[in-house]
């Protein structure tokens, strides 16, 4: 026995003089932890300064019932259960009732409030017992931030939110994603906790060892006033053809900054929410609007003009064992009908005739205008752009006309529009842009210009005659249900099929794609836009025309007060050639006779009382509209303060 006891005395002197640092320092990682607070994130604004996104403090109060000594815990405990039944409503003897419990037990972790704002936090925090702070009170406090929208689900996917992914990985989509660690995210700060027991942290002191700094403010280029409209614009048209999904973008022509954008998909229940950033992300064939790049590369290229005549039969024609139809068939017409009326044979005609022997050129092309590339946004998840070129594996002697018109190839609606813009824009196409501020309080951190893609897409004359195309579609072509006198819209009406892979099944279930891309006012362009709307039903219409059409220039017509209106109005000048000569006479007479009474028989009677006033003639009149006599007849000298009275008719 003395020997086991001088041996658990040699152990006990070992593990404390020659292992204690090491048993403490393990003991002290194992209890104390140094636990990060995250700082909060910056601000999200729009371009006009409004709060498009903000983190929020919240808090849980909670207490260590066993820290109080028993002498201030009966003096401190009534008063605080009478604050907390005023501030909750419950009553005094449940907080008495619970609170005796949680001692009974050494609770070092009861919560008194979950979740409460800032001025609810310092109310409590000033409540009797829990003011003596955390080593006297018991107090403990545990700040969260959460992140809100003012304007709720309108444009989420674009500004961006937290969102926990299968594997439990916290990413952040749109803006709030892609500036978030460069410029939103903060410093986080950090406090010692004491572990207590059932993974409870308890803080050791009431204040930080390091304090958070919060992230700086991003401001976005987004209206809020175009977004509402844009947003409701786009919902309506989506109710009303019960589509699946759609977008739309608004852009300022000579910036590139993303005025708007919308994207909205159908729920389970049939509501209709900000989905999937369909603008940024979805990469689809875009059908007729692409109809401008086939025909733009034609007219640069110098192979075609807009008066050039071309056959599109009866509307069917077979190009290379498959068969292309339009709407209707318009015979031989010239190239610019057949963008207006966008004939599909017109446009595989077009390119068939002229790049079928060699179609890298009409590929180059393409690629010159980097429609091959994607637009290297910010926002995390764009789709790729799909240009195929001889030897691709979806390439074939159909790949040509197919792409003509708009198929057998994919692009974005941000890349679509990005290059309506460019057109819009006289030739120079710009990136687009969703930042134009970073800044901390009032302190400029960084500021973006407009980025440059393609100095010039093209020559100015086929610029212009783009343009004209554009302008014909809406005045007289596919789009004319769109044309309003008060204001001037030029784009392109699209309407693609989609999910046509089996295509027996696709006759018995049609489904489509209606998009528009354009800009408005023809004059001087203001804005780009780009509506796409996916699989409306049939039942109630399919073409670009009726159903994303409306949209655009629902957008066109509301937003359209920032552009000067110009209305011509009658003249409220009447010629009267025997009223002009008799006041001619009355001139002459009046520059040489100064008290000669001239005849005002026939004149307005503002009009003659302002020339018998000027006579120093007191008036009278009796009747309405112009003078029918008068009392002092024409060529009598008049002497001043006479009175004179007009007869009226």
């Amino acid at each position: 026995m003395f020997i086991f006891g001088l041996a658990v005395v040699v152990k006990l002197l070992t593990i404390q003089y020659i292992h204690g640092d090491k048993y403490r320092e393990l003991a002290d990682s194992r209890t104390i932890e140094d636990k990060p607070i995250p700082a909060n994130r910056g601000n999200v604004y729009s371009v006009n300064g409004n709060l498009l996104a903000t983190s929020i403090p919240k808090y849980d109060i909670r207490i260590d019932t066993k820290t109080p000594k028993k002498k201030i815990w009966q003096e401190q405990i009534g008063p605080l259960c009478d604050s907390l039944s005023k501030y909750s409503g419950r009553s005094s003897s449940y907080y008495r009732e619970n609170l005796r419990k949680a001692r009974a037990k050494k609770n070092r972790y009861y919560l008194l409030a979950r979740d409460i704002g800032y001025s609810d936090y310092i109310r409590l925090r000033d409540f009797p017992l829990l003011k003596l702070g955390a080593f006297k009170g018991g107090l403990i406090v545990e700040q969260t931030t959460k992140r809100e929208h003012p304007m709720g689900g309108i444009s989420m996917r674009t500004i961006g939110y937290e969102r926990t992914d299968e594997d439990g990985n916290i990413t952040r989509a749109g803006l709030d994603g892609a500036f978030g660690e460069k410029y939103l995210k903060g410093v986080d700060g950090h406090r010692m906790k004491q572990k207590i027991g059932k993974g409870q942290w308890k803080p050791i002191k009431d204040s930080n060892e390091v304090e958070p700094q919060d992230g700086y403010d991003i401001y976005t280029t987004i209206n809020v006033n175009i977004q509402d409209i844009a947003h409701h614009s786009l919902l309506e048209q989506l109710e009303k053809y019960d589509a699946e999904h759609g977008c739309v973008v608004v852009m300022e022509v000579k910036t590139g900054e993303i005025r708007a954008i919308s994207n909205l998909g159908k729920s389970k229940s049939g509501k209709y929410y900000e989905k999937r950033n369909y603008a940024v992300w979805e990469s689809h064939e875009p059908g007729s609007t692409f109809k401008l790049m086939a025909v733009m590369a034609a007219l640069e290229d110098k192979v075609i003009d807009t008066s050039t005549i071309i056959d599109t039969k009866s509307g069917y024609k077979t190009f290379y064992g498959r068969g292309i139809t339009d709407t209707r068939g318009y015979g031989k017409i010239s190239v610019g009908t057949a963008f207006e009326k966008s004939s599909n044979i017109g446009m595989a005609t077009i390119i068939d005739d002229n790049y079928s022997k060699n179609p890298s050129k009409f590929i180059n092309r393409l690629k010159q205008w980097k429609l091959h590339e994607n637009l290297n946004l910010p926002i995390v998840g764009e789709g790729d752009p799909v240009i195929p070129k001889p030897g691709d594996k979806i390439w074939s002697r159909n790949a040509l006309p197919s792409m003509a018109y708009g198929y057998n190839m994919q692009l974005t609606p941000l890349q679509t529009l990005t290059f309506y813009n460019a057109v819009a824009n006289d030739g120079e196409m710009l990136k687009p842009r969703f930042l134009r501020q970073v800044k901390e309080l009032d302190r400029e951190i960084e500021s973006f210009d407009k980025e440059i893609r393609v100095k010039k897409i093209a020559s100015d004359e086929t610029i212009k005659k783009a343009q004209k195309l554009l302008e014909n579609v809406v005045d007289r072509g596919t789009g004319k249900g769109m044309y309003s006198k008060y204001f001037s819209m030029a784009g392109k009406t699209g309407t693609a099929r989609t999910d046509y892979g089996d295509f027996e099944k696709w006759k018995k279930d049609r489904k489509y794609v209606s998009s528009f891309a354009g800009y408005f006012p023809v004059e001087n362009p203001k804005y780009s836009c780009i509506v796409v709307i996916h699989k409306p039903s049939i039942k109630i219409g399919l073409y670009g025309a009726d159903v994303a059409g409306p949209v655009f220039k629902r957008i066109a017509q509301k937003i359209f007060t920032d552009t000067p209106i110009i209305d011509e109005i009658e003249s409220l000048e009447v010629e009267n050639a025997a009223i002009d000569k008799e006041f001619q006479n009355f001139y002459d007479i009046a520059n040489t006779y100064l008290t000669i009474m001239p005849s005002v028989i026939g004149l307005p009677v503002m009009d003659a009382m302002a020339l018998c006033e000027n006579l120093g003639l007191k008036v009278k009149m009796s009747g309405n509209g112009v003078v029918k006599s008068q009392s002092i007849p024409k060529g009598q000298k008049v002497k001043k303060n006479q009175t004179i009275v007009l007869e009226l008719s």
